[in-house]
């Protein structure tokens, strides 16, 4: 089983452009098929054409907001200066179509109450707990069945990026971990997939779901992360063959999927 996750940079390049790779991006995610593609920076009109979509960010117009259609003009006139200014972003999870969608679950990660809690308990200055509050994070849950009836919670995540205090990646990150084996039932297979925008050395929460107690396996060295529990993965590596497309590079996990005994008779 071949899952991916790709941080999509609202289908722009490095260094940004005026017109946009989507297309392009999208075309070289799904060219060997996998079976679970999670995706984050996902223009708001664009949400469509996954198997499931979620607004993170409404598109707006400075404090107004305006309809998908609106936003995506505005950007067309240069993808790179603009980017999610006014066409809003989302997270969004596509499905092989031998995986049947059981359920599909939304958590926004940085709530107002959370926010307040963590600020506290973390001793944060007043930028950071602005930062914190300019844009919604969300995960994503879907829960998927596999043809031999194997079960699974895909959790796709997109993490607040405040460089100066990556703590707040890190207590969202919790949060959302959380969220994936609260969904799951006891016999599914957890991925919990995204750009988590805090690497594993300096995180903690990382460092505790690949420990005994969560049972997620190990992260790789960035900050995109498939995180697998219930499930050997087989191999796990950044494919750097993207090239210049988004400001990250895909993360692949590829999972071993033990043979399903038929009871005798």
């Amino acid at each position: 089983m071949l899952i991916r996750t790709w941080n999509l940079f609202h289908g722009n390049a490095k260094p940004p452009q005026r017109r946009a790779f989507l297309d392009e991006m999208i075309e070289l995610a799904t060219a060997d098929e996998p079976d679970v593609l999670c995706v984050q920076e996902v223009p708001a009109w664009e949400l469509d054409r996954f198997t499931v979509g979620d607004v993170a960010a409404r598109p707006s117009l400075g404090p107004l907001p305006i309809p998908r259609e609106l936003g995506r003009i505005l950007t067309q006139v240069h993808h790179g200066l603009f980017r999610s200014a006014f066409g809003g972003q989302g997270n969004a999870i596509m499905v092989s179509p031998a995986l049947r969608v059981l359920s599909h679950h939304v958590l926004t990660l940085n709530t107002r109450r959370f926010r307040a809690a963590q600020a506290r308990w973390l001793g944060l200055d007043v930028m950071a707990r602005l930062a914190w509050a300019k844009e919604r994070r969300i995960v994503q849950g879907v829960r998927v069945a596999a043809p031999d009836g194997r079960t699974f919670l895909i959790a796709n995540t997109h993490m607040t990026s405040y460089p100066p205090d990556q703590r707040l990646a890190d207590a969202e990150l919790l949060r959302a971990a959380w969220f994936a084996v609260s969904a799951a039932r006891p016999d599914d297979v957890v991925v919990l997939a995204g750009d988590v925008n805090v690497p594993r050395l300096r995180s903690r929460t990382l460092h505790d779901l690949t420990g005994p107690e969560w049972g997620f396996s190990q992260a790789a060295p960035g900050i995109d992360h498939v995180l697998v529990r219930g499930l050997d993965v087989v191999a796990c590596r950044v494919a750097t063959e993207a090239g210049d497309r988004s400001d990250h590079w895909p993360v692949i996990a590829d999972l071993r999927l033990p043979a399903v005994r038929t009871p005798p008779g």
